[in-house]
């Protein structure tokens, strides 16, 4: 069985296009104003109106309020969300309520302790992200190209489905599926020439890899 796949972060339609070619599972639009793959709403709205309806449309959002994911949820089109902040448990659980979307919540994870802390959402979200802990001095929590020890995900069994995140590419994302096990795998950073620049080529050769693992 092929690896599922998430293409993170797409802003032009050119790099949807290569994901929906290569036949992405899932492909994500990033509402946080400080990345650099920042869209608007209606702008995701309008490059997923061709994806088809196969293909889940995730938007990432980071410690949004209520006003702001209303905003996306009503404008955007997307058919989940990823909660990529600090949300605790009891708040992903509301927003999963409040919205009637389903919700994936991100883990980010340098130690054992961090894997960890998937077990508090298990009952309050959808699906699992385990992706990297960002440096100190970062100004976004995801998409910083920084992988971590795969093997703290090995043999441990979740709840709700996963996937690993967290610099990954067409050259590493063998040995990652490898070391940790997983099933899914997210890439965004490793799909680019230039930080919020997708590059087609780039993603329809992840795909290949992937897809054929």
């Amino acid at each position: 069985m092929s690896v599922a796949v998430k293409i993170c972060g797409l802003n032009d339609a050119a790099s949807v296009a290569a994901a929906v070619e290569g036949r992405a599972d899932f492909i994500g639009f990033v509402f946080f104003p400080a990345s650099p793959r920042c869209v608007e709403p209606e702008t995701s709205a309008r490059l997923g109106a061709r994806v088809p309806k196969t293909i889940v449309k995730v938007g990432l959002v980071v410690d949004a309020d209520d006003a702001t994911l209303g905003r996306i949820v009503a404008r955007s089109k997307v058919d989940m969300l990823q909660l990529h902040g600090e949300e605790s448990p009891a708040r992903a659980a509301e927003i999963r309520a409040r919205f009637g979307l389903p919700v994936m919540k991100a883990i980010m994870v340098e130690t054992a302790a961090d894997v960890d802390k998937a077990r508090g959402f298990e009952p309050a979200v959808d699906r699992l992200m385990f992706d990297a802990r960002p440096p100190k001095d970062a100004t976004r929590p995801g998409g910083n190209a920084l992988p971590f020890d795969w093997t703290l995900l090995k043999g441990r069994a979740f709840a709700k489905p996963w996937l690993l995140a967290g610099g990954l590419s067409a050259a590493n994302v063998a040995e990652a599926v490898r070391a940790s096990g997983a099933k899914a795998v997210d890439v965004s950073s490793g799909v680019e020439v230039a930080p919020g620049r997708k590059s087609a080529e780039k993603i329809l050769e992840f795909l290949r890899v992937a897809t054929a693992l």
